[in-house]
């Protein structure tokens, strides 16, 4: 993928960014606290503690270790460095046993004079308080050996006495307990005196002296807020961006030129752009609200690849509106007016939109412009346009007001385009194949072009119905709304009816979708190679007698001699529209014998399908 498609691809999901974003910078705003508080990891510092020459015996590692993390070591250090907070200090503070006669405390402060002050303050703390516990442990079991002491001396005694007042002869039995009783006193008077000499000095030492270096702090462990929400911003705005990029690997619905080109078969005559929120709300044409607006600008190119390519009809010279003389009608009874039907696959492809938004653009070059609002399921055109509602093309179609086709064109809110509204929306006309041919016959004769909007072609029928009548069917298609299989279908049931198809017309583009792919035949390749049917060859010379077979789907030639429109009689006997053999919009030529000298400057037309190509 371009870089340039990357970027649209995250315009595309950038409701899935933001919400990444957002949810990050909540989650770094509860987790980080509050203020830019001090950063206590910034120095490390390490001392150790290790029993006192002579009491490695008698002091224990675990014993030194359960003290030291206990709250009132912690207490002690707090108030020798003046700090009112004990949690503070437990907080900054790690103390581990590396072996069994040494222990290492650690702690953490945002200077070096601070955290070798807390090192050394805890050091002192554990070896006073230590001190002081193992001091009073030894004062209690002096108590208790003295006590013990005082009970062997009086044993003793007694012994001694019964020793001097017997007889030489029992005095050896005596002898024994003599001794046994003044060695177990020696014993409790020889630990009674080492514990009193334990007792006068420290049970343990600090080892060496304190060891300070300073911390390797980095963002994940910084404390400060502002860092930390930078940060959470940060890894939420990738994890969106990885997520978009994954979505959009999974979605296929069509988006770009090329990959509508290659779905449908057909070259994409014009690309819109993607509207703002508030210009999709307007309810009249783009082309007349924003005439200096970019989307109006595609719409006027659609108008004129589609005049340069369409039927030959569609490119006579405009007539005039505003008098309907004699030799408007008379001109209009030469060349009856083309029918236009822009079809979609889905509804919300933007069809109407592209009905209204042609039809205004078509009007600005002089046309009188004939919309048909044949889209019975919802029509909304009338909307569009400016018109209210009433009886229209239900009721024509079923036969209620056949002869009345004039009094149900009505004018809209666009100089020189005029509407026949859908009518009546919960009757579906059952005669739309049978009268749908002479409604459109009688409406060439009322304006220049003919526009019909239609239901979508995946949805119901009635665009099926319509599009044999038709002199050319224009396509809309919106980016991200058709997937490849349903752009199939719809080139399917398109391929069938062999109506020449000009092209597409892609909505809701955002910015340049890649070059056009140009095959070597001059073009896409035509519609009709998608059906299962083999295309039939193309017509070298008219045929001699009117027909309804078409020769082939898309941009084949039409029958030119003595038919009308679609190869049946026009009015009066008089030639209908033929398009000549050439190819599509992507290049090719038409021949020269159109319209004849009704066309007026006809002889340049290759320069301007030249021109139209190298667009």
């Amino acid at each position: 993928m371009e870089p340039a498609n990357h970027f649209t691809v995250l315009r595309r999901y950038w409701r899935l960014l933001v919400g990444c974003t957002l949810a990050a910078l909540v989650v770094g705003w509860v987790l980080t606290p509050a203020g830019d508080t001090v950063d206590n990891a910034k120095w490390k510092c390490k001392v150790a503690i290790t029993p006192v020459a002579g009491a490695g015996d008698t002091v224990r590692a675990d014993q030194v270790l359960s003290y030291a993390q206990g709250s009132d070591v912690a207490t002690a250090a707090a108030k020798q460095l003046g700090i009112a907070d004990a949690a503070a200090v437990i907080a900054r503070r790690t103390v581990t046993a590396d072996s069994a006669q040494m222990l290492s405390i650690a702690t953490t402060g945002p200077t070096q004079q601070s955290c070798s002050d807390l090192a050394s303050a805890y050091s002192a703390a554990i070896i006073k308080g230590f001190s002081d516990e193992s001091a009073k442990s030894a004062a209690e079991t002096i108590r208790k050996l003295q006590a013990q002491a005082d009970g062997q001396q009086k044993q003793l005694d007694d012994i001694q006495q019964q020793y001097s007042r017997s007889s030489l002869a029992d005095q050896p039995k005596l002898l024994p307990k003599l001794t046994a009783a003044s060695t177990s006193l020696t014993a409790t008077l020889t630990s009674i005196s080492k514990l009193q000499n334990g007792a006068q000095t420290d049970a343990i030492q600090q080892w060496g002296s304190i060891d300070a270096r300073q911390g390797a702090g980095n963002l994940l462990t910084s404390p400060s807020r502002s860092l930390r929400l930078g940060l959470a911003v940060s890894l939420g705005l990738a994890l969106g961006i990885v997520a978009a990029l994954m979505l959009s690997r999974m979605d296929t619905r069509l988006r770009t030129r090329n990959a509508v080109e290659e779905a449908f078969n057909l070259p994409v005559i014009g690309e819109v752009p993607q509207l703002s929120r508030r210009l999709r709300r307007l309810r009249e044409p783009l082309v007349r609200a924003r005439p200096s607006d970019p989307a109006t600008e595609a719409y006027r190119s659609l108008r004129s690849t589609l005049l340069l390519t369409g039927p030959d009809t569609l490119a006579l010279p405009a007539g005039h509106t505003d008098r309907e003389g004699a030799e408007s009608v008379s001109r209009r009874l030469a060349n009856p007016a083309p029918v236009v039907l822009v079809a979609s696959g889905r509804s919300g492809d933007g069809r109407t939109t592209t009905v209204a938004n042609l039809a205004a653009a078509l009007a600005e070059t002089g046309r009188k412009v004939l919309v048909l609002d044949c889209d019975f399921r919802h029509p909304q055109a009338h909307a569009h346009l400016g018109v209210g509602g009433g009886p229209g093309m239900a009721e024509l179609l079923s036969g209620e007001q056949l002869g009345e086709l004039d009094e149900l064109i009505r004018p809209t809110n666009v100089e020189g385009v005029f509407l026949i509204t859908g009518g009546n929306t919960t009757a579906y006309p059952a005669a739309l194949v049978l009268r749908a041919g002479e409604v459109l016959r009688r409406a060439r004769l009322q304006a220049d072009v003919i526009l019909v909007d239609t239901s979508p072609l995946l949805h119901a029928n009635d665009a099926y119905d319509l599009v044999q009548h038709a002199d050319a069917v224009l396509v809309a298609v919106r980016s991200g709304n058709v997937t490849p299989e349903q752009a199939d279908r719809v080139a399917e049931l398109l391929s069938r009816t062999g109506v020449p198809v000009a092209g597409v017309a892609l909505l809701g583009t955002y910015g340049a979708s890649g070059r056009r792919r140009r095959t070597t035949g001059g073009g896409p390749a035509p519609l009709g190679a998608r059906s299962a049917q083999p295309a039939l060859p193309r017509a070298t010379t008219p045929p001699p007698a009117p027909s309804t077979d078409r020769s082939g789907p898309s941009w084949a030639r039409r029958s030119a001699g003595g038919g009308g429109a679609n190869g049946r009689g026009g009015p009066g006997g008089q030639g209908g529209p033929s398009w000549q053999g050439g190819h599509n919009a992507a290049g090719g030529h038409r021949a020269s014998g159109g319209h004849g000298g009704a066309a007026g400057g006809d002889h340049d037309e290759p320069a301007l399908l030249r021109e139209a190509e190298e667009r």
